[in-house]
């Protein structure tokens, strides 16, 4: 049952907002979830309405996140910040439906309002009145897409810009990773709380392999068809493992209309032991990567959020019971090793992927499932979040 307020009972009134498709964003998703139990939900952002949510604003698909109209970039360059602030099409267009039928949703007073991401700290605040926002922070925002010089040039700032000017301002601060706490801090000044991209405990059986004959070793990945997260890396490594490993990969095609997907492909050159299926809700990723054996990624440190991730992927094979492979990321590599769930590469070269993976046996990656068994409940959404929600409930108390 959804919080009530202190007037009549009326239920806690909570907006949060998150310029992404919703119903596809697993953090966000299991965020309205927590929301929905402390009141009533109204969202705002792409796609269909998401479970948990009462109202839901629809941003209209393709419609820009950050100010790169002419104007915005004209004002972007000369370091306009406060002028340029709430002027991305998407955020226009959400202050624009105030007064309209379809925006009534958003007349306050409000309880609580949830910025995800600093690119929405402007148009949460601008929204919030005089509620408490809580910003819920995905990544280390100044360095979000440093790999485009457009963004190193201009957005770079404005981020470093939103976070100066609001972060302190709100009253709640999450972010996913301990090293990206502690970006926050030492930058910011902001006492950010950790909240990790952990998915809800499941209660899922410990699938033996010793029992299986053979020494086959099925592995799989999920997660988005994105160029610079090593997945090229992983598919040849796979072109060279023996026979008896398999690699599945669960892949959502990127913004790049699938050119990735196809690159990926290209690489693994037909191979029947690397199979690309169709993605899966996130809700239904856990019981799917439960028939495999081991879960990989190996992402290079090619800025501050991959050297510092700590991705929903690693929670959900955790909660699948399954062994992992991953890279020397220090985030990972803290839960992997203590908690004793997989193996860790030397590098992120092709030649250290293989050789980490190539000695594996069915032992070790029974040993790693029970390992994965008991960490299930320490690293679930209800155990990660205990913290936050406290605080929740205190700030809409």
């Amino acid at each position: 049952m959804a919080g009530t307020g202190q007037n009549g009972g009326m239920p806690r009134r909570i907006l949060c907002i998150s310029l992404t498709p919703i119903a596809r964003d697993a953090r966000v998703l299991r965020q309205v979830g927590l929301l929905a139990e402390l009141g009533e939900v109204t969202t705002v952002g792409f796609g269909e309405r998401p479970s948990g949510a009462a109202h839901h604003l629809r941003v209209p698909d393709g419609l820009a996140t950050l100010p790169q109209t002419p104007a915005g970039v004209a004002k972007l360059a000369l370091r306009a910040h406060r002028s340029v602030e709430c002027s991305a099409p998407a955020a226009r267009f959400v202050l624009d439906q105030r007064g309209s039928a379809a925006g009534a949703i958003l007349d306050g007073p409000w309880d609580l309002v949830v910025a995800n991401d600093a690119r929405v700290l402007d148009l949460a605040f601008r929204l919030a009145g005089d509620a408490p926002v809580w910003a819920d922070l995905h990544e280390w925002a100044p360095e979000e897409r440093t790999h485009i010089l457009s963004w190193r040039l201009l957005v770079a700032p404005f981020m470093v810009h939103l976070c100066d000017t609001y972060l302190s301002r709100a009253a709640l601060v999450t972010t996913v990773s301990n090293g990206i706490v502690d970006l926050y801090r030492d930058r910011f000044g902001v006492d950010a709380q950790l909240m990790t991209n952990a998915g809800p405990f499941r209660d899922l059986p410990v699938h033996e392999r010793t029992a299986d004959p053979g020494d086959a070793i099925r592995c799989v990945h999920s997660g988005a068809a994105i160029h610079g997260r090593g997945l090229e890396a992983m598919v040849e490594a796979f072109t060279r493992l023996p026979e008896r490993f398999t690699l599945d990969l669960f892949l959502v095609a990127a913004g790049d209309g699938g050119a990735h997907l196809r690159e990926l492909q290209r690489i693994a050159g037909g191979s029947p032991r690397i199979r690309f299926n169709d993605p899966v809700a996130p809700a239904e990723l856990p019981a799917t990567l439960a028939a495999y054996d081991l879960g990989v990624f190996w992402i290079p440190p090619t800025h501050t959020n991959a050297r510092l991730t700590l991705p929903n992927k690693f929670f959900d094979y955790v909660q699948a019971r399954i062994g992992m492979a991953i890279g020397p990321s220090e985030e990972m590599v803290r839960e992997l090793r203590h908690y004793g769930l997989g193996v860790v590469s030397d590098s992120f070269e092709v030649d250290d992927l293989v050789r980490s993976v190539e000695p594996l046996t069915v032992a070790q990656v029974d040993e790693w499932k029970h390992a994965a068994d008991r960490a299930a409940r320490p690293l679930s959404f209800e155990a990660q979040t205990a913290a936050v929600r406290e605080r929740l409930e205190a700030l809409l108390g």
